[in-house]
C-alpha cells in the first residue's frame, strides 16, 4: 500500500517513514505544505499522514482544498496532543482520523490499515481468499494453515490483489503502489512478482485479463 507522508519535523518524518516501510508500506515524503498539497494527485495513494503545522501551506487548508477538488483519499492528521479544537476542525474538514502527538509507531501504523480496509470495503484485519491467508500486522502468508515465504515487494503485491479481488488491476498502478519515487523499477518487475505469487501459491491464484492486467483468481 503506498502511502503520503507530509510532516516537515525531520525526526519524526524519518522515523515514520522508516517505520511504515518495515511494515509493508511504501512511502513518498514531502516536507513543505504547497508540495504536499499537490503531491496528492500524483499518484495512487492509499492513505496520507498530513501534520498540521506546515512551512508554505497549513495542513487544514491542504486539506479543505483537497475535499473540494473531490480527492477522497483516507487522511489521518497528526496533532499537537492538546490540540482539541484542531482536531474537531480538521475532522469537519474532512479528515479520516487523527492522532496526537507524541504517538506509537504501532498505533499509526494499524491506523492506517484500519483506513485502508475501511476504504476497500474489508472489515477483518485478515484478508483471506480461499486456502489463502494474509496478516498485515506480522506480514505472514499462509495457505492451508502452511506458512508460505514471499519476498517483500511480492508481500505487497499479494496485499494490494487481496485488498482489491473483483479489480482488475494494470501493471503501471502496481508499479504505482509498490514504487515510491526515486525507487527503480525494471521493465519486467511486475511479471517477476507475479511469477513469484503463482509459482508459490499455484498458477491460478492471479489470472491474467489480456490488454489490461491482472486480478485475482477463483478461490481454491
Amino acid at each position: 500500500m503506498r502511502v503520503l507522508l507530509i510532516e516537515d519535523d525531520r525526526i519524526i518524518g524519518d522515523g515514520i517513514k522508516t517505520g511504515l516501510t518495515k511494515q509493508g508500506f511504501s512511502v513518498d515524503w514531502l516536507t513543505d505544505g504547497v508540495q504536499g498539497r499537490d503531491g496528492s494527485f500524483a499518484a495512487a495513494y492509499d492513505a496520507v499522514v498530513l501534520d498540521l503545522s506546515l512551512p508554505g501551506a497549513d495542513g487544514l487548508d491542504i486539506l479543505d482544498y483537497w475535499r473540494k477538488k473531490g480527492q477522497s483519499v483516507p487522511v489521518l492528521i497528526l496533532t499537537a496532543r492538546d490540540a482539541l479544537g484542531q482536531r474537531v476542525q480538521g475532522l469537519n474538514s474532512g479528515a479520516d482520523d487523527y492522532l496526537g502527538k507524541p504517538f506509537a509507531l504501532e498505533e499509526l501504523t494499524a491506523r492506517l490499515r484500519a483506513l485502508i480496509r475501511r476504504r476497500c470495503g474489508q472489515s477483518s484485519h485478515l484478508l483471506v481468499h480461499g486456502s489463502v491467508s494474509f496478516n498485515p500486522e506480522n506480514r505472514r502468508v499462509l495457505q492451508h494453515g502452511k506458512p508460505v515465504s514471499l519476498s517483500p515487494k511480492a508481500t505487497m503485491l499479494l496485499e494490494l490483489f487481496l485488498l482489491n479481488k473483483e479489480r482488475i488491476l494494470s501493471r503501471g498502478l502496481i508499479e504505482e503502489k509498490l514504487y515510491p519515487w526515486g525507487e527503480e523499477v525494471d521493465s519486467n518487475t511486475v511479471e517477476v512478482h507475479i511469477h513469484a505469487i503463482r509459482h508459490k501459491l499455484g498458477k491460478a491464484f492471479i489470472n491474467t485479463a489480456h490488454g489490461m492486467g491482472y486480478i485475482l483468481g477463483d478461490p481454491l
